[in-house]
């Protein structure tokens, strides 16, 4: 027995039926919907058939085809990981998914100042404890990606300065590259930011100074660089860095993860200007197809206040004693306030994150953040140490790096890929392998531990290489 179709439309869309179609053809006086697109040149059009499936019928039938495709992934959970490079693992506690699912902070997507003191009073929670950890003063709500932070700052920078060149690390990220790429724009668009590489010493993995040197000119709007860097190293010539720039009246922008400044000094502390980075680590879950959100923070100077493209939340008395309010400030050199008039495009899609973090960081203090800081310190290194005495297997720089180290394995035969398929065949997830972005390494994958990988994981992960790199 076979179950007939009897849905006419969409399940989704009540005016998919063809009835409900030509009606609205007859009010705009087409015959076919073709009519439509006739403008669309033909050569950006696709000539063939899509052969779509058919429509699903009920939720019934599209809650358990998304669930058959989710089910094809294999997740951390299931699990043991060991991939970092740009999205981190780390642990969320349950406080925290509660608080940011309560309908009040969930549901409101925006409202006025007025109408949510609840909410805008979180976000300046959020930008006061980020500013304490940071040491910086002035702190935006979160902008989409830590790629998308470093972006604007470089272009806040070629704003204030009126320079057209931003020099970075070779050694960075190749996703962000790509995002502050796109935010530098192309060469024959106005507003185009130059961007050139600096090299990194291959003995150390930190930004060649001599290089740095040479291509320091007036034309430099900035310097940007990251500490911890991509590559896990610290960089430990921060202040010279930031002092080559000052020299040429370049603006210094440095990239951190927060939850490394429970072990090291904040950026300000070595002549950061701009500060920018990720709050995944403070508390937002791994996901893929949606922001994890990035910050922008800077000293409490008008000339960087002035430039922000992102929202702030300032606090003030009442005229009623004792009583305060919390408001949007700068909101009209925003896209918000301006629309194209403003300094740059912004948006709301992880502004509850902030929220999230706001509770990560309450639920952490000062004391909190020294000992995940130095957990993740002695966790990371006791896995480098451990895996360099892996036969074929040696770790580029064994010391001071922040939980992801790279991992050479030119002493053994197996391909890396193969590696990584033997480790997933026995439930870990490897290395991001770096061959492609910086072949200069060898034969190399970058390996992340955090507070969440306990001395049995790292031993497991030690004798499983053991067994597949042979």
């Amino acid at each position: 027995m076979e179950f007939a179709s009897h849905q006419n439309a969409h399940p989704y869309m009540a005016n998919s039926t063809a009835a409900a179609k030509k009606i609205m053809m007859d009010v705009i006086g087409i015959k076919d919907v073709e009519e439509l697109f006739e403008q669309i040149p033909s050569d950006n059009r696709f000539p063939g058939e899509f052969h779509l499936d058919e429509p699903l019928e009920s939720e019934v039938q599209l809650h358990r085809h998304m669930s058959d495709l989710l089910h094809r992934n294999s997740s951390c959970s299931e699990n043991l990981n060991f991939l970092g490079a740009g999205v981190w693992q780390h642990y969320v506690p349950a406080v925290v998914d509660v608080i940011v699912s309560r309908s009040e902070f969930l549901t409101p997507v925006w409202g006025t100042s007025s109408s949510d003191q609840g909410r805008t009073q979180v976000w300046f929670e959020f930008q006061s404890q980020l500013g304490a950890l940071l040491d910086m003063d002035f702190v935006g709500l979160p902008v989409y990606s830590y790629g998308a932070a470093a972006g604007y700052a470089i272009k806040m920078a070629a704003r204030m300065t009126g320079r057209n060149q931003v020099l970075i690390p070779a050694s960075l990220d190749p996703e962000r590259r790509a995002v502050i790429q796109t935010y530098c724009g192309a060469e024959e668009l106005n507003g185009y930011i130059d961007i050139v590489e600096v090299a990194f010493m291959p003995q150390t993995g930190q930004l060649d100074l001599n290089d740095l040197d040479k291509k320091m000119s007036n034309k430099v709007a900035a310097v940007y660089f990251e500490n911890p860097g991509y590559l896990g190293q610290f960089e430990s010539q921060s202040a010279e860095i930031a002092r080559i720039a000052r020299a040429q009246d370049a603006e210094t922008i440095v990239g951190v993860d927060p939850l490394s400044l429970g072990a090291i000094a904040p950026p300000s502390s070595y002549g950061a200007d701009i500060v920018v980075g990720t709050i995944q680590t403070l508390g937002v879950h791994m996901n893929a197809g949606g922001g994890v959100a990035g910050f922008i923070a800077t000293r409490d100077e008008e000339r960087y206040a002035l430039q922000y493209p992102t929202l702030q939340v300032s606090v003030t008395d009442t005229v009623v004693p004792g009583e305060r309010a919390f408001g949007l400030t700068l909101f009209s050199q925003s896209s918000y306030g301006s629309r194209e008039h403003g300094n740059d495009w912004t948006g709301n899609g992880v502004y509850l994150w902030a929220i999230a973090s706001s509770v990560y960081m309450a639920l952490l203090g000062p004391t909190g953040f020294r000992e995940i800081g130095m957990d993740i310190l002695r966790r990371s290194h006791y896995a480098a140490k451990r895996i360099a005495s892996i036969p074929g297997l040696t770790v580029n720089w064994p010391a001071g790096f922040f939980k992801e180290f790279v991992v050479n394995f030119d002493g053994v035969t197996v391909e890396l890929e193969e590696i990584d398929k033997r480790l997933l065949e026995n439930g870990i997830f490897g290395g991001k392998i770096l061959t492609n972005d910086f072949p200069q390494l060898g034969k190399a994958a970058l390996y992340c531990v955090t507070e969440i990988h306990t001395q049995s994981d790292i031993d497991r992960l030690v004798s499983t290489l053991e067994r597949v790199t042979k």
